[in-house]
């Protein structure tokens, strides 16, 4: 085995475990975020906060676990976009759940272009096209999210259902990764 392809067996690996980690956490987090988040209350903000400063730190960690594969410099623009909104919808709250919404919106659409640029500049790694079809399916739902947050009434418990499909795209990604992992070939 050669040095790049040890190289991209020990990022696949890497990715598999983060991507496996970020579906457990999405699940966990979408089924108290939607007992939570009747009404934006203590448990909802923090549940709010905590999702882009978790999307934030798996950034980091992507970022770490891929410098030999030569980590696309996406990731920065994600790490940044992560922590605006975390802060923005700390502030956001206080106006109300429509501007929570139209904050989670405008990240989603942002982190969603994001993903899909780095997805498909890992494409020859294997295991890329639930993150391509998941950074799709992000930047289409943001859109969505902003329309709902037009609405004085809107709700932000949809948000639940975002992190399941979202997770649902890590955990296949992940076993798709699973034969790159391995060092085998696709």
């Amino acid at each position: 085995m050669t040095t790049i392809e040890q190289s991209s067996t020990a990022t696949a690996s890497a990715l598999r475990k983060l991507y496996f980690t970020r579906f457990a956490f999405a699940i966990v987090w979408a089924a108290i975020f939607a007992v939570a988040a009747s009404t934006l209350n203590p448990l909802s903000i923090a549940l709010l906060v905590l999702y882009p400063v978790v999307d934030l730190v798996a950034a980091v960690v992507d970022f770490r676990t891929s410098e030999t594969a030569k980590p696309t410099p996406a990731l920065f623009v994600n790490m940044a976009l992560s922590l605006l909104a975390a802060i923005g919808l700390g502030i956001a709250v206080a106006s109300g759940s429509s501007a929570a919404l139209i904050v989670w919106g405008a990240w989603a659409i942002t982190t969603g272009l994001v993903q899909l640029i780095v997805a498909t500049t890992r494409r020859a790694l294997g295991g890329q096209w639930p993150m391509i079809i998941s950074g799709a399916i992000s930047t289409l739902a943001g859109i969505a999210f902003i329309a709902m947050g037009t609405n004085p009434e809107a709700s932000i418990t949809g948000l639940a259902g975002y992190a399941v499909l979202g997770g649902v795209f890590f955990l296949i990604s992940a076993l798709r990764l699973g034969r790159a992992a391995k060092g085998q070939t696709r």
